[in-house]
């Protein structure tokens, strides 16, 4: 059975974010990836460099706590609404497909499902009452 996880968007504070929530709920971060390790680097604006691409903070066993910072200089606006996303980590890539396609239909998909550079078979939409979901399954280990 898959797993759902909550993902949080924050425009330009997720490290500031997530010191404060690893100072409440203790633990230590896993994948943390800034913008200027990914393959987006490229095309990214130098004061975005050192911002999080990625973060993950385990709270318990069984719930993962991410994040992730919105940049404007590629087009991402943080509204009320787009803050969070529901991350269901799929047992399997069929099973990933499946929720994909089950969840988004009558929806809008924001990123089909595809391999990603993480080691991950990843996809991104909002359903039809307006909620952010993306599909996650981990091929390779972060």
């Amino acid at each position: 059975m898959a797993k759902i996880n909550l993902y949080l968007n924050f425009s330009g504070t997720t490290e500031e974010a997530f010191k404060f929530y690893k100072s409440v709920f203790g633990g230590e971060f896993i994948g943390l990836q800034r913008f200027k390790d990914t393959p987006v680097v490229e095309n990214l604006a130098e004061k975005d460099a050192d911002k999080l691409m990625h973060v993950s903070l385990p709270l318990g066993e069984n719930l993962l706590l991410h994040g992730t910072d919105m940049l404007e200089s590629r087009g991402q606006t943080l509204l009320a609404g787009n803050n969070f996303s529901l991350m269901i980590e799929a047992a399997s890539k069929a099973e990933a497909e499946e929720f994909f396609g089950k969840l988004s239909d009558g929806g809008k998909v924001i990123t089909p499902m595809r391999e990603e550079f993480w080691g991950a078979y990843y996809g991104a939409f909002t359903d039809k009452f307006g909620i952010q979901w993306m599909i996650n399954y981990q091929f390779k280990p972060l």
